[in-house]
């Protein structure tokens, strides 16, 4: 293909994946009411475990400051939830744009790359959830208990997606690997050699991604990293790469 067939082809692909976004969004809106409140729940559990007189004068519900905020804040949530429900065919678009470079063999897997990804992607958004509580914790009550937290819904929801976005992300990393042994960039044997190195590099990249920096969201994004490195390596000598 030509450099202006394979600008045609991602011009393609992209209109396909962001209408397939746009129609995802409208199931995301009718999702807003009850994922705003599965958000809402370990902030309020943070709240309710302050003592009376140090919690937030609006509880654990959230405030806007500017007339049309709360429209982009429900615009924002809605669009990235259809972005979550559209993932798989995302995805898919973007292999059939990669896939005239691979072989006949490796255009077969495109349907285990769609669903492996996309679980994957799933599986950061609920490690990110799960970890969001120990998170707040650290960060809300790092100033000390005489000062109060008062945040709007774009400041939380906005922080929360962008943690699922870093742990999604994160998750997709064995996919990478995996991919680069396929086309014959990285080897199990390179990986392996690499190993010590993989170590630092994962933990400081688990650092730098995670917005909030603690403790808890770094543990919880390295440790995984590093079973994918090691899950890769596996992958890679299964298929004699």
């Amino acid at each position: 293909m030509s450099l202006v067939e394979h600008l045609e082809e991602l011009r393609k692909r992209l209109f396909i994946s962001l209408g397939a976004i746009g129609v995802a969004s409208i199931i995301g809106w009718f999702l807003y009411d009850p994922v705003l409140k599965l958000l809402q729940n370990p902030y309020c559990d943070y709240v309710h475990g302050l003592k009376r007189g140090h919690r937030p004068p609006t509880g654990c519900r959230f405030i806007f400051t500017g007339p049309i905020e709360g429209v982009l804040v429900k615009l924002k949530v809605v669009v990235f939830l259809g972005l979550a429900i559209a993932l798989p065919i995302v995805l898919y678009e973007l292999w059939k744009f990669v896939v005239p470079g691979l072989t006949r063999r490796e255009r077969r897997m495109a349907v285990p790359f769609v669903m492996t990804a996309s679980l994957l992607f799933i599986l950061g958004i609920l490690v990110a959830y799960l970890t969001l509580g120990k998170a707040l914790s650290f960060l809300l009550g790092f100033a000390g208990p005489t000062i109060t937290s008062f945040l709007t819904a774009n400041q939380f929801l906005g922080f929360v997606m962008l943690m699922a976005l870093a742990f999604g992300l994160s998750f997709e990393f064995p996919i990478v690997l995996v991919f680069l042994m396929l086309v014959g960039i990285l080897s199990s044997r390179k990986l392996r050699q690499w190993r010590r190195s993989a170590i630092l590099v994962i933990a400081i990249a688990a650092a730098v991604i995670t917005p909030s920096s603690d403790p808890y969201s770094m543990l919880a994004m390295m440790i995984p990293m590093l079973i994918f490195y090691e899950a890769a390596i596996l992958v890679g000598r299964l298929m004699k790469r």
